[in-house]
């Protein structure tokens, strides 16, 4: 029998992983917020970013990725990811962060739909009632007694909603073409977000930028963390099952919600409280799912 540190590491590294990525992700919408503050647009701000991540990866990556072939696979996780990525970003900017990520993180419905089209998978048991539990707190955490059932209300719920879609497809590609490098991958993530920057830019408002020395700093930060983040999320999804990706990738939802409380002065109630405990407590058990 193997001990427990032997039988537990090859599991738990990509979970922390996924947790790490997560963390991020709770976070990533702050930057964004002080740049909007100066005058520079979401869909500004996000193309620059991921400009500077494209970069700066393809400065660490260029002598193992040059000669390898582009698999035709690339364009559409770049798609995917990319509409995921600007989704979240302009969501988070024009809504209250807690509901839109709510509504983000509804894509465990939609990785069920896409890991069986796709990959052949099936929920066994234990995941069946994993994703119970994480879907039970995210509807105790956007439930309201005027509008019933959770529903987009606004543009920005939509697009948390849309992203949320886009999440789940582009995680089940991502692991579809688990015989594709890494490093290819991450770097086509990132020109599908600039893609759909630059196709939306013309018809989003241009005000004038009125940057801080230090926001170009953060500029670069942010694309240096976008590398880092996609990097190890991609690394953990190829080793796990899609299901239990986006369990696991829930925990954003705790740190957005205490994010914006901090950072945001966005009200976190009852109700997020007790939502984000079962949605930690489905990403720990998470970690029990075993393949079919």
């Amino acid at each position: 029998m193997d001990t427990p540190q032997n039988s537990a590491s090859p599991r738990s590294t990509p979970v922390i992983c996924l947790l790490a990525g997560a963390t991020v992700w709770g976070l990533i919408w702050y930057p964004y917020r002080v740049l909007e503050s100066q005058g520079m647009s979401g869909i500004e701000a996000t193309i620059l970013t991921y400009l500077a991540a494209f970069l700066i990866g393809l400065s660490m990556w260029h002598r193992k990725l040059r000669g390898l072939p582009l698999n035709p696979m690339l364009c559409a996780v770049g798609l995917a990811a990319g509409a995921c990525n600007l989704g979240f970003v302009m969501g988070t900017l024009a809504g209250e962060v807690t509901r839109v990520l709510l509504l983000f993180y509804l894509s465990p419905l939609w990785t069920v739909v896409f890991a069986r089209l796709i990959l052949g998978e099936r929920l066994n048991s234990t995941g069946a009632i994993i994703m119970a539990v994480s879907l039970s707190g995210a509807c105790i955490m956007l439930w309201n007694a005027d509008t019933g059932l959770p529903w987009p209300q606004s543009t920005a719920e939509w697009l948390g909603l849309g992203a949320g879609v886009s999440f789940a497809l582009s995680n089940v590609l991502i692991k579809k073409t688990s015989d594709i490098p890494m490093e290819q991958k991450v770097l086509a993530v990132f020109v599908g977000v600039m893609a759909w920057g630059c196709a939306l830019w013309p018809f989003a408002p241009h005000p004038s930028w009125q940057l801080e020395a230090a926001s170009w700093l953060m500029l670069l930060v942010v694309g240096l963390t976008l590398v880092f983040t996609n990097a190890i999320v991609q690394y953990a999804i190829v080793r796990t099952r899609a299901s239990q990706a986006i369990v696991v990738m829930l925990f954003e939802l705790v740190v957005a919600a205490i994010a914006s409380w901090l950072l945001a002065g966005e009200t976190l109630g009852l109700r997020e409280w007790l939502g984000g405990a079962l949605i930690v407590s489905a990403s720990l058990l998470s970690t029990r799912m075993a393949d079919d």
